[in-house]
């Protein structure tokens, strides 16, 4: 079981927004906030959005296509699940990826969304059934 998923990101406000409106919607609770970070829980498991002062200027900053983490994907229960936060996503700061192929970008049997949000972050929602 994963313990936790630790994103360190250039700005803590807009993280907070996009992502705790993802997990929240997802039925992640706020777990813990502090001046340099926010994070939710789901189970034992946790997710936490950080801007560490540890923290190196990136250059260009994060970038899915490089080295390191491309996406964190998560079940949501169904196919209406996925299609309403799709929709849902661009108020909070979420693009939908690959609006061309979306629900199937990632095969004919396959139904999910592919979201990434103002950073860079990029999420999957895999729709069980």
């Amino acid at each position: 079981m994963l313990h936790h998923v630790e994103l360190w990101v250039p700005d803590l406000d807009r993280a907070g927004e996009s992502w705790g409106w993802l997990l929240g919607s997802l039925g992640w609770t706020p777990y813990r906030d502090w001046p340099d970070g926010r994070s939710w829980r789901l189970g034992e498991t946790y997710v936490v959005v950080e801007r560490s002062p540890a923290m190196r200027d990136g250059g260009a900053g994060y970038d899915r296509m490089r080295p390191g983490l491309n996406h964190l994907a998560f079940h949501v229960p169904d196919r209406a699940t996925a299609d309403a936060l799709a929709e849902a996503a661009p108020a909070h700061g979420w693009t939908l990826l690959f609006p061309d192929r979306h629900p199937f970008a990632g095969g004919p049997d396959h139904y999910a969304a592919y979201l990434e949000n103002e950073d860079g972050f990029e999420v999957e929602l895999v729709a069980r059934g």
